[in-house]
């Protein structure tokens, strides 16, 4: 490594990791290792690599962080693996009940439906083949429209006729704290009837919202964290189609993950498209728009995804893994990287209260502070190589409240650093956008996500 993080020396990017591990395999004996994950719809995502003859912990560690990767990037129920027994042994086992990918197993099966389970295939064929989707969404501006972004402090709503924004307004209210899921279904009817009236007819409606959305059904979202399981099933689940049938009929509906919305506003505003957004706030979130300025369906939810192999890596105490993304790229980073600077932070503060500590130093000229930004902008010098592996990025969008001031600049200077040095063969371009002009572009872009019907 040509850069190290002053407060977190023992880091070890999965970029590096997996360069080393692949000349391993290409100079010793080995032999063709390959896995699928399958999700909704039988789209599945495919990874053809190799596995040495001489099997040590570091090598099976190096499939188990690629599959997890693929997991919460593309999202799947069922994982086919060919090539080592004995992997396919050790992974049903990780993700078994009990096993220490547990959380994640449980999880995929919550968004997908199915029983979550590892297979072991006799024979390569048995492994499927490649079968992505390509959702075309966005960009559509034609007719009238609504755009609805749910957020966890207010909801905004736009009326769009023909690329214009006639109406917007927001609203506060409290979703994270309300049990009873008519809360919520009241909350979003009024907001889009109330752009509906400022419109000659509703032909399409398109909705922005944080969470994880099959088919414009929501599976998991925190806005509806204190709903009970049983309510979730009966009247969230399908919350945004019986909205939008009350509200404009059979119009065309699309819902998506507001990182997607967030990186398609971006396409649109940079008029180009393989544009990966990455929001660093109360976690990472992020969101991709392909080289067809297409949706994928993937869950792009990299605030679980590895990108460290340092052994003593903080522990994330969601999922209970280590080396995962949320401890880098979120006000947790922050933090983190603070108590190692000698940065006394409120014990009884919020971590956005911590945050704006750090971010308050760092504005005044504080080392130390400064020095925060500069190790999470080698963290994501050295990270974007690897989701580069899994994404065709040309554009990275940088954003989120850990970006605000002279953070965010830094984040990105460093982040250049070292992909100039380490990385001169990727091509890649690091944008900070200017929040305002971004809340704006968010409203016409969810507005523009479904497509007139002919």
């Amino acid at each position: 490594m040509k850069f190290v993080p002053v407060y977190d020396p023992d880091f070890r990017p999965c970029a590096l990791v997996l360069k080393e591990y692949q000349a391993m395999v290409e100079s010793n004996p080995s032999h063709p290792l390959c896995f699928a994950v399958e999700r909704n719809d039988g789209y599945v995502y495919r990874v053809d690599t190799a596995y040495p003859d001489t099997v040590t912990e570091e090598s099976y560690r190096v499939i188990e962080r690629l599959v997890k990767t693929v997991l919460w990037a593309v999202g799947g129920f069922r994982v086919y693996v060919y090539g080592d027994a004995g992997v396919a042994q050790q992974l049903a086992e990780d993700y078994a009940e009990g096993g220490v990918r547990a959380f994640d197993a449980n999880f995929m099966a919550r968004v997908y439906g199915e029983p979550f389970a590892v297979v072991c295939c006799e024979n390569e064929e048995d492994v499927p083949a490649n079968n992505e989707c390509s959702v075309s969404a966005g960009g559509h501006l034609d007719g009238n429209r609504i755009g609805f972004d749910a957020g966890g402090s207010d909801r905004k709503v736009s009326a769009v006729k023909n690329g214009e924004v006639v109406f917007s307004e927001e609203v506060v209210w409290f979703p994270k704290t309300n049990t009873d899921p008519e809360y919520h279904y009241q909350g979003i009817l009024d907001s889009m009837r109330r752009a509906a009236s400022y419109l000659p007819s509703v032909d399409a409606i398109g909705v922005s919202s944080a969470g994880i959305y099959v088919d414009n059904k929501i599976k998991v979202a925190s806005l509806f964290i204190k709903v009970s399981d049983e309510d979730f099933k009966a009247k969230v689940e399908d919350m945004y189609e019986r909205v939008a049938k009350e509200v404009a009929g059979d119009a065309p509906l699309v819902v998506a993950n507001d990182g997607d919305v967030t990186a398609l506003a971006g396409a649109m505003d940079l008029n180009d498209n393989c544009v990966l957004g990455i929001a660093m706030g109360t976690s990472e979130a992020a969101g991709y728009i392909d080289g067809n300025g297409n949706l994928r369906g993937w869950l792009s939810e990299l605030a679980f995804a590895p990108v460290d192999f340092n052994e003593g890596a903080m522990e994330d105490e969601w999922s209970g893994d280590i080396g995962c993304g949320v401890k880098y790229f979120s006000q947790d980073g922050v933090i983190k990287l603070a108590a190692k600077a000698g940065i006394a932070l409120d014990e009884n503060a919020s971590p956005a209260e911590k945050l704006k500590a750090v971010q308050k130093l760092s504005e005044e000229g504080d080392e130390r502070a400064l020095q925060i930004y500069k190790d999470i902008g080698v963290y994501l010098g050295y990270t974007l190589p690897y989701y580069a592996r899994f994404y065709d990025i040309k554009h990275v969008l940088v954003l989120g409240r850990v970006t605000s001031g002279v953070g965010g600049s830094l984040i990105v200077e460093y982040a250049n650093k070292v992909l100039g040095e380490e990385f001169s063969e990727l091509s890649l371009q690091l944008h900070l956008p200017d929040e305002s002009n971004r809340r704006v572009g968010q409203s016409i872009a969810a507005a523009s996500l479904p497509a007139l019907k002919a």
